[in-house]
């Protein structure tokens, strides 16, 4: 996730082209029901309740991850403990039942892939569900493309390899493929379903095109038939927007591809003081926030909050407390977290 404009945001290897795919992709391709409804492996994703745990850079890195809190000097055992008390705080503070994860070959294919498996093994032992999601670099390297195919499949190797037997783990092939035309990245996600044949669809999340930002062509594309399809949606995408203006933009992202998608990204300032329960129509954010837990809740749509925890981010939903070695979290913003658990199926609609 960047927090800059979308329109100013594009990689300078992306062909102009894709505007006008995206735009098609956004406008027309909606309209596309059968391949949808056959493709969905549920009725809903309700079933995903979380936020995402990120490294201070963003995850976008040219080494290893180190998520907030963490360091790559830990042990397992180490990482492990401390990931145990941060995701028991995601779950004391929100209610979350998910987590979702970077990595990248740095992290995966080198020494501190045992340590870092840590925090994917004490989420799963407390029952968390865990979307692992791969993150470019940065630099040149942050375009939107894969960064290197011969560190890339390995990556992968070694990941499904430790987690294609334990159900709570889910895969997210890419984060935010928006180098690719539509078509290009479907072909590179039907070639990782292919590669992969021995994980379950219904435990992959095909990224949407573009930043993720809709998931309509995904959705019509027969070959990726059963996967979840994942949703990135912010309101600093526009300056202002009303409450219904919000909603019509992220209906029109989704299509009627609702019962298989997850938005594993979306958020908004938490440490700025908005008061996201009480109506305030000419607050651009409050007005997103409002209009997306209320869609996302009324479509039966899981979602995932960027951040739950980012060093530094005014975004993150919570921030670290206590020793460096015995982690807790506090909630930034008691209002924030009353719409995602509202998103989520609890709590109370906003105030008049």
């Amino acid at each position: 996730m960047r927090k800059t404009p979308v329109s100013t945001r594009r990689a300078p290897r992306l062909r102009a082209s894709l505007v006008a795919v995206a735009i098609a992709a956004i406008s027309g391709a909606t309209l596309t029901g059968s391949p949808a409804s056959a493709a969905a492996p549920t009725t809903d994703t309700t079933q995903f309740k979380g936020v995402n745990w990120a490294d201070p850079r963003d995850n976008f890195a040219d080494d290893e991850l180190q998520l907030s809190g963490l360091s790559t000097s830990d042990t397992y055992a180490q990482t492990y403990t401390k990931a145990t008390r941060v995701i028991s705080a995601f779950r004391a503070n929100l209610g979350a039942n998910t987590v979702r994860l970077p990595i990248n070959p740095y992290t995966v294919n080198g020494s501190y892939w045992k340590s870092y498996r840590g925090v994917i093994d004490a989420a799963t032992a407390q029952g968390f569900k865990v979307i692992v999601s791969y993150w470019e670099g940065t630099g040149d390297r942050k375009d939107g493309f894969i960064d290197d195919e011969a560190t890339y499949w390995p990556m992968w190797n070694t990941v499904v390899k430790a987690y294609k037997h334990n159900s709570r783990v889910y895969f997210e092939p890419m984060n935010e493929p928006h180098g690719y035309t539509d078509t290009q990245w479907a072909d590179i996600a039907a070639k990782w379903l292919d590669t992969y044949k021995s994980v379950p669809r219904n435990r992959v999340f095909v990224s949407g095109a573009g930043y993720n930002d809709h998931v309509t062509t995904v959705c019509a594309d027969p070959r990726l038939k059963g996967t979840y399809l994942s949703l990135h949606h912010y309101g600093f995408w526009k300056s202002y927007a009303t409450y219904d203006q919000w909603v019509a933009d992220l209906k029109v992202r989704i299509g009627d591809c609702a019962n298989r998608t997850v938005a594993d990204e979306f958020g908004a300032p938490m440490t700025t003081g908005l008061n996201y329960n009480v109506k305030t129509p000419d607050d651009n954010f409050v007005n997103y926030v409002q209009a997306v837990t209320d869609t996302f809740r009324e479509l039966k749509m899981g979602s995932v909050y960027w951040p739950g925890l980012r060093t530094d981010d005014i975004y993150s939903m919570q921030k670290l407390v206590g020793p460096a070695n015995r982690p807790w979290l506090e909630t930034t913003n008691q209002t924030g977290a009353d719409r995602l658990a509202w998103a989520w199926g609890r709590g109370k609609p906003v105030k008049g």
